[in-house]
């Protein structure tokens, strides 16, 4: 499905440097300049990172480029991976008041999941978008897709165990009983129908 071009408005809203963000630029050239502003500007808008240039759409990297003062093809110039990279997803984390999800984060993370949204929404789906929101609200940068997928994972779980355990203990000792007794019998109905009798 082809992507509907960014129009002028949308440009101006969500791709333009603001004063902060231009003093922040200042300091690079050429293909790092506009990396790092076409870096700044996505993260602003997604609240994550690009994963490469397929991402961009042109017409943000045209508009950005203008701003900046570099050609927008200089842009192919600029090193997805390595040093310099990492140390600009550094500095516009620490710019914008976010930090990278650490384990203590996910932990975090999993049970607010399981504790005020698994119990009672069971699609893997939206529980995620239920995790990006909070990611958003807590400064987190969003774990990669396969992070995403085992929180949300690890929250379903220990959501369906905290309402199993919360049902079993509500469950009288002749209940209990009785649920064995009817599971016992029906297994050795089944046994018998298939000719094995224990």
């Amino acid at each position: 499905m082809a992507r509907t071009p960014l129009d002028l408005d949308e440009l101006v809203e969500h791709w333009t440097l603001l004063k902060d963000e231009q003093a922040l630029v200042s300091g690079k050239r050429g293909a790092t300049r506009l990396g790092f502003a076409v870096l700044l500007k996505f993260y602003t808008q997604y609240g994550r990172f690009p994963r490469g240039r397929a991402e961009l759409a042109g017409e943000a990297v045209e508009f950005i480029a203008r701003q900046v003062q570099v050609p927008a093809s200089e842009l192919g110039f600029y090193d997805w991976t390595g040093r310099t990279v990492e140390y600009h997803r550094a500095q516009i984390r620490e710019h914008l008041g976010f930090r990278e999800c650490s384990v203590a984060d996910a932990e975090k993370l999993t049970t607010y999941l399981a504790e005020h949204v698994a119990h009672k929404e069971r699609r893997p789906e939206q529980v995620r978008v239920e995790l990006l929101a909070r990611c958003r609200t807590e400064s987190i940068e969003p774990p990669t897709a396969g992070r995403c997928d085992r929180i949300v994972g690890a929250a379903l779980r220990a959501a369906e165990e905290s309402l199993t355990a919360l049902v079993s203990s509500r469950l009288t000792v002749e209940s209990v009983e009785r649920i064995v007794a009817l599971v016992g019998c029906d297994r050795d109905t089944r046994q018998r129908g298939n000719g094995m009798i224990l």
